[in-house]
């Protein structure tokens, strides 16, 4: 939704943070990886090779305000495709949370709005 307002570097990283949070739970899901090829898409990165960085060396790329609302808001969306909350995305997200320095009321209003993209999309295709 966001992603093309990243720079490129930030671009590679969201793109292999987004990979390791799709795997984490120990499988890709159909839903996931359709996320992950629309954000290829979205991001011109269709022909990237994930080069599977750490967790923290992904996460230095992030430097100002904007770009962390950006990733966490998509990485909530993506955990949230497979309508599964695995306890270690909820760890991850919990120390990216941290390490982007997002106290716990943001976070959850974070949460609150994609629970609620989600429903709408859901109804959406219900009519």
């Amino acid at each position: 939704m966001f992603l093309a307002e990243l720079q490129q570097e930030e671009r590679k990283a969201f793109l292999e943070l987004a990979a390791l949070i799709a795997k984490i739970d120990g499988k890709i899901s159909i839903f996931e990886t359709s996320i992950l090829i629309r954000y290829q898409k979205e991001m011109g990165l269709e022909n990237y090779k994930l080069k599977g960085l750490a967790i923290d060396e992904i996460l230095k790329v992030f430097k100002n305000e904007r770009s962390k609302n950006i990733v966490l808001t998509e990485l909530l969306q993506l955990i949230y495709s497979d309508g599964v909350f695995h306890n270690q995305e909820s760890e991850t997200i919990k120390f990216i949370k941290s390490y982007f320095g997002f106290d716990s009321s943001e976070y959850g209003s974070f949460k609150d709005w994609i629970v609620k993209i989600k429903e709408l999309s859901v109804s959406k295709g219900r009519h």
